[in-house]
């Protein structure tokens, strides 16, 4: 009986360390192929600074959405080490406000113009959100090296205040085809995922009144290397 005790014991401390172990941000260096030939860099995708560029829409039969640019920054936002000195503005946020007319199972779509390149093999994605605190959740839109479409969900809008959001993308399958391909062995001077935008998934108790949502620096940590070494005397497809 009481060795059963002990084993059960030792199990449960080894599931506790192992659950404490998983909390928190994922750790880039683990995501995908680990080689010695990695070069890391967090790397700034868009810090919310162009007016327009940023767009949102919410199906008419459930509100409207605005969205504009304020001023304001998270005072937890750490620059990133390659840019001191650079004098890159970033002095503004993106706000989109959603005015609902009833509720019901409805979303927000944030969305650029255009969609934005990640340079390199992408591991993780970060944005600064202000949720509000309500049971809302977010999502992430990109697309891979074959223009296929992806969503990774990012988490609940449940917290007040500032808060930065981190998911990892999945690494592609050994085939080269499967999975989120971010590069192909036949182009090595093409490679990345695109960002096409965030989703809000709404709560259906919580779609009423207006609703409020800023975001603000988003970033990237990708795998650099092959875009550093690259042969200068290879030639370029985009004709």
């Amino acid at each position: 009986m009481k060795k059963l005790l002990i084993v059960a014991i030792f199990l449960f401390a080894a599931g506790f360390l192992f659950a404490q172990a998983a909390v928190g941000d994922p750790n880039p260096e683990r995501i995908g192929i680990e080689t010695a030939q990695m070069q890391l860099m967090e790397v700034s995708v868009d810090k919310f600074e162009h007016d327009g560029f940023w767009r949102s829409h919410v199906s008419p039969d459930f509100g409207y959405a605005t969205t504009r640019l304020f001023y304001g920054n998270p005072a937890g936002k750490v620059q990133i080490p390659e840019e001191e000195g650079l004098d890159i503005q970033d002095i503004y946020v993106l706000g989109t406000r959603v005015d609902f007319f009833r509720r019901g199972h409805s979303d927000l779509l944030i969305y650029p113009t255009r969609p934005i390149p990640i340079e390199g093999i992408t591991k993780t994605v970060s944005v600064w959100v202000a949720g509000r605190n309500f049971n809302h959740s977010l999502t992430l839109l990109v697309q891979d090296f074959f223009g296929r479409s992806y969503e990774f969900y990012m988490g609940r809008l449940n917290f007040m205040g500032w808060k930065r959001m981190v998911v990892a993308i999945p690494p592609q399958s050994e085939d080269g085809f499967s999975g989120v391909v971010q590069r192909n062995y036949h182009y090595n001077n093409q490679m990345g995922i695109k960002i096409m935008g965030f989703r809000v998934d709404f709560d259906p108790m919580e779609a009423m009144g207006s609703y409020y949502i800023y975001l603000d620096d988003l970033r990237a940590v990708t795998d650099l290397f092959a875009e550093h070494n690259r042969d200068p005397d290879d030639m370029v497809d985009g004709w």
